[in-house]
């Protein structure tokens, strides 16, 4: 019994949760208007693919696409680098006030990003990196979550192996490429995962950073586009596949080394 009620559970809440997405998806390819029936169409009559036409001819959508993507690619490689090189340091050199840093790095887990906004904002302006992809890319070059994630990968790593490198000749820095980065593959996907999807799917401070239509992203593209078209479902619906796809495709390349380091990503002292 306990099994049938955990199943059931189980299949009741894939359900749920996948009705809407199904929904959505089948919702893109319908005629305007037929997505607005009730009971709601989960098949459209006629396949179509005029709403995803009027994305990438009328509404000019691929500028946009091509801004999240090349940012979130980019954020993702700089943070995996830097965070990278700041966890493998907290986690095996020694260092005066190594362990008070950290512990004041990790206390500042607990402020609400919207907090930071204003003087992240006017530290950029001061710098005239304001309605520039730079603004983007700055505050996403390190994080304190990445630097903790991977310094407690890389404390389950042994000592051992990295003295021996050393006694072989082996530099800091090829230890740090040759041995820690294969080693950390795990860990480091997953990062790159929540980096990519939270890069992608950021829509408050690109909107206050990026105020020139051509520079926006695709999710305040998007949210522009539900503003002018509220009576278009079939087109915003069409939209909000556009933003979810990539994210699918990279969760599904990496979901492997993923589950990896979630089960390998937590070491105690």
């Amino acid at each position: 019994m306990k099994k049938l009620f955990i199943y059931t559970f189980l299949i009741v809440t894939s359900i749920a949760t996948l009705v809407p997405f199904l929904w959505m998806i089948s919702a893109s390819f319908m005629n305007d208007g037929h997505a607005s029936v009730f009971p709601p169409r989960f098949f459209p009559d006629e396949f179509v693919i005029t709403q995803y036409e009027r994305l990438f001819s009328r509404l000019a959508i691929t500028r946009n696409f091509l801004n999240s993507l090349i940012l979130s690619v980019l954020v993702t490689f700089i943070s995996l680098t830097f965070n990278s090189m700041a966890g493998y340091a907290f986690a095996k050199y020694r260092f005066v006030g190594k362990k008070k840093l950290f512990n004041l790095l990790l206390s500042s887990m607990i402020i609400p990003g919207q907090v930071t906004m204003l003087p992240l904002f006017l530290m950029l302006k001061s710098m005239g990196f304001i309605n520039t992809y730079m603004a983007i890319i700055i505050p996403g070059l390190a994080n304190i979550f990445g630097i903790f994630l991977i310094r407690q990968y890389c404390l389950s790593i042994p000592d051992s192996l990295i003295e021996a490198a050393r006694i072989d000749g082996a530099s800091d820095f090829l230890i740090y490429r040759k041995i820690i980065l294969p080693i950390a593959t795990p860990i480091l996907a997953t990062l790159a995962i929540f980096t990519f999807l939270g890069t992608w799917n950021d829509f408050l401070w690109p909107l206050i950073v990026l105020p020139e239509d051509s520079m926006y992203t695709l999710p305040v593209a998007l949210a522009n586009l539900m503003l002018e078209h509220t009576k278009d479902p079939e087109l915003m619906m069409s939209g909000s596949v556009i933003t979810i796809l990539p994210v699918i495709i990279v969760f599904l390349a990496l979901q492997k080394y993923y589950i990896r380091g979630i089960m390998m990503g937590s070491v105690k002292e």
